[in-house]
């Protein structure tokens, strides 16, 4: 079902079929539907509620209201969503790449016209609502507790669930990679009580690539965030990146790096949510 739905979603790019209001319903239908199946049955699926209110499906697929860019902006957000739902939904071939003493776990497997993926598996003590909030309400904070990530921008918003935005990474001690910036389309749904948060690199007239800075790329990532089942106050937290740092730099440095970018992000964003417990405490 996943590479037919791919498919149906790729055709939506060309714009004789973009225009045809059925066919791009059915794409919608279709992402919907793996959506469901990644985030699992359960009281709470979502289902039910766009059979409730099909204004959830009508204020995705109406063109009224956005220009020729913004339809394209739309469709990149849902095509990374589709690609990195496929690639979490395949469960074999990947190989373990770390594990810290905490259990936090990256793996990685090599894909076909994808290149490298990395695939980090944690168990984080807040809800998914929580986390979500701070990932996507404050994502422009996150410079201020992730030191591996020195700004985010939100450059435009599209509609309730996409936005572009500018992110400039810092360097790694010793500048073995120097500094990095991505504009990139994201794609932010909840379907239930898991979250999802896709991106890909992509182009903006806001922020053509800046003089001394090397301009990477990424996506298809997608960060989901899903209710632990023995605890549903906890959250399996996964996180797919894939990425290219461009420049010349040895892929065994670029593997570990990656990785333990992945690490450090779980570390600092634990004592991000554990401070925003002790500040909501001192009010």
């Amino acid at each position: 079902m996943l590479p037919a739905t791919f498919k149906l979603c790729a055709g939506i790019s060309y714009r004789h079929m973009r225009n045809m209001t059925g066919l791009r319903k059915n794409a919608m239908v279709a992402i919907h539907h793996e959506l469901y199946k990644l985030a699992g049955p359960g009281p709470s699926n979502w289902i039910s509620q766009v059979h409730r209110r099909n204004s959830l499906l009508s204020s995705q697929i109406k063109e009224e209201g956005y220009n020729e860019e913004e339809m394209s902006y739309l469709k990149q957000g849902e095509d990374a969503l589709q690609k990195a739902i496929r690639i979490l939904s395949e469960q074999d071939g990947w190989t373990t790449e770390t594990v810290a003493a905490n259990g936090d776990k990256v793996l990685s497997k090599v894909l076909p016209h994808v290149g490298k993926v990395f695939k980090l598996e944690v168990m984080l003590e807040q809800h998914p609502d929580d986390l979500y909030k701070e990932l996507v309400g404050n994502m422009e904070q996150m410079g201020e507790w992730n030191p591996n990530v020195k700004e985010v921008k939100i450059l435009q918003k599209i509609g309730q669930d996409t936005m572009i935005t500018h992110e400039v990474s810092a360097e790694t001690p010793g500048n073995v990679v120097g500094p990095r910036d991505f504009v990139s389309v994201r794609c932010a749904k909840r379907r239930g009580s898991t979250c999802f948060l896709a991106g890909m690199s992509t182009q903006h007239p806001k922020m053509p690539e800046q003089r001394g800075v090397v301009r990477a790329e990424n996506g298809p990532t997608c960060i989901v965030m899903k209710p632990c089942a023995e605890d549903p106050n906890k959250t399996k937290f996964t996180w797919l990146l894939s990425i290219d740092l461009k420049g010349w730099i040895p892929k065994t440095i670029i593997n570990k790096v990656l990785a333990q970018t992945q690490v450090d992000f779980a570390s600092h964003l634990r004592k991000r949510m554990a401070n925003n417990v002790s500040q909501a405490c001192k009010k």
